[in-house]
């Protein structure tokens, strides 16, 4: 991970802020599915199975998950907002047609893997790094921190969906599995 130091609580927050506010080009927007290199494969066959995400990509160390996230399970936070803005992508799979850009934040030291909900495969993408590659599922192995002083580790990339939608994600870590829901372009119901 490259040299990095805790932040404060404000630009931490202006940090993941600011990442939700840019573009979905700024998530890997120019690279294809994983499953091929030199030409995207749009087929539902070509979901991108399981990605790592690098602990290289951490973009910020912190101390606490920042104003605006909640934390699921014991290892993960996500954002608490009611619904994430959403924008086109111009990905050619179908089911990432819209970009809500979100940083994932994740305990220094725990293993996670983060899904898209059981049947949602076809119509969901999730993806997080530098660039951000699209993925039915990711996984964070074991990040450290360059500042003892850290807890947490944020990364930059999000969510695509094929249309605005409430998201179930599944949030696995030390033995236990979490549900959350994200309410992608739309509100998700009470």
């Amino acid at each position: 991970m490259p040299t990095s130091r805790i932040l404060s609580w404000p630009l931490a927050c202006c940090l993941l802020v600011t990442s939700a506010a840019c573009t979905a080009e700024d998530a890997g927007q120019d690279v294809p599915p994983a499953t091929s290199p030199s030409a995207p494969d749009t087929t539902p066959s070509s979901q991108a199975g399981d990605r790592v995400v690098p602990c290289s990509a951490a973009v910020d160390a912190l101390r606490e998950p920042p104003d605006g996230y909640r934390i699921v399970g014991e290892d993960v936070a996500v954002p608490d907002r009611e619904v994430l803005g959403v924008h086109e992508s111009e990905k050619p799979d179908p089911a990432a047609r819209l970009f809500a850009k979100w940083g994932l934040v994740v305990r220094v030291g725990a293993v996670v893997d983060l899904r898209v909900g059981p049947g949602w495969e076809d119509r969901a993408r999730v993806g997080w790094g530098r660039p951000a590659e699209l993925a039915v599922s990711v996984q964070v192995r074991d990040c450290a921190a360059d500042d003892d002083q850290a807890q947490w580790l944020a990364f930059v990339g999000g969510t695509w969906v094929a249309q605005p939608t409430c998201l179930p994600l599944t949030i696995r870590s030390q033995g236990q599995t979490s549900q959350v829901r994200l309410g992608i372009g739309v509100a998700c119901d009470a």
